[in-house]
């Protein structure tokens, strides 16, 4: 990891750890997909709050494996990702990387990072066989919009010739602060390289924009106190609304939230270095 990236992520991330009560956050996790979803939650059964539950039968019959790939920000929404997705009987890998995880290689300052993106994702595809790549766009997918197409249609070839699907989702809106100001161009363009290369990928690459759950106001997108990165709350409404858009693009019927909301995820150390209460 760049030595500049390394010192910005332990600025913003490495708070004094905090210890939290995991019933608490499980029920503040459980209003936020609430709050979310605009209505009161319904569901088979009323939940015992276990991650995974009969997540091993479900997933005999489903057999989906996504492999969730990103920087820090996705490392903070995998905790319930995971929860949702095994609840929902699809095995899920988080491959995410703090302080990286960009595919994207142009430019100089991230190309060490995508070094390390594709020589894992390597790795993961062979010892995981994922059925889904999904990437969530990173802080680093630095470059011009023709090199951030162009990395996007690798990882698209890499997903293929690996037998898996991929979903490409826009990040949240963040807190675009000193560090990131230079790169606020490129950070603009990702998505819309990202929807261009789904658009002409017939099918093959699906392109999720995440405003739909977040909008565009990083003050108004539930982010912890960095502005960056999303507490326990935050995770959970992003974790219902993505794997609702997984189980309608693959055929999979999403666990209630009341199955995993308030699983053992929400006292993940993470939340904890966020400052996260």
């Amino acid at each position: 990891m760049d030595k500049h990236i390394a010192a910005h992520y332990a600025q913003d991330s490495h708070q004094p750890p905090r210890r939290l009560s995991r019933r608490r956050a499980g029920a503040v996790a459980l209003l936020a997909v609430t709050a979310v979803a605009g209505a009161a939650l319904t569901g088979c059964g009323s939940g015992d709050g276990k991650d995974g539950g009969d997540a091993k039968t479900a997933a005999a019959q489903n057999g989906k494996k996504v492999l969730w790939v990103g920087d820090s920000i996705a490392g903070a929404e995998a905790p319930p990702l995971g929860a949702a997705l095994k609840a929902s009987g699809v095995e899920f890998k988080d491959a995410s990387s703090t302080g990286g995880g960009t595919v994207v290689e142009g430019d100089k300052m991230a190309a060490p990072l995508a070094a390390d993106t594709w020589k894992n994702l390597a790795k993961d595809i062979g010892s995981f066989h994922p059925d889904v790549i999904a990437y969530q766009i990173t802080t680093y997918d630095w470059g011009t919009a023709e090199q951030q197409k162009a990395s996007y249609e690798k990882l698209a070839k890499t997903a293929q010739d690996a037998g898996a699907e991929l979903v490409i989702v826009s990040a949240p809106p963040f807190k675009v602060d000193d560090f990131y100001k230079k790169y606020e161009g490129a950070i603009a363009s990702a998505p819309k390289a990202a929807k261009e290369v789904a658009d002409r990928s017939g099918g093959k690459v699906r392109f999720l924009d995440a405003s739909a759950l977040w909008g565009t106001d990083a003050g108004k997108a539930q982010r912890s106190s960095d502005g960056v990165h999303s507490c326990q709350q935050g995770s959970a409404a992003f974790a219902k609304w993505f794997t609702e858009q997984l189980g309608t693009a693959y055929g999979f019927a999403p666990a209630a939230a009341e199955k995993w909301a308030t699983g053992s995820w929400t006292g993940d150390d993470r939340y904890g270095k966020l400052d996260c209460r």
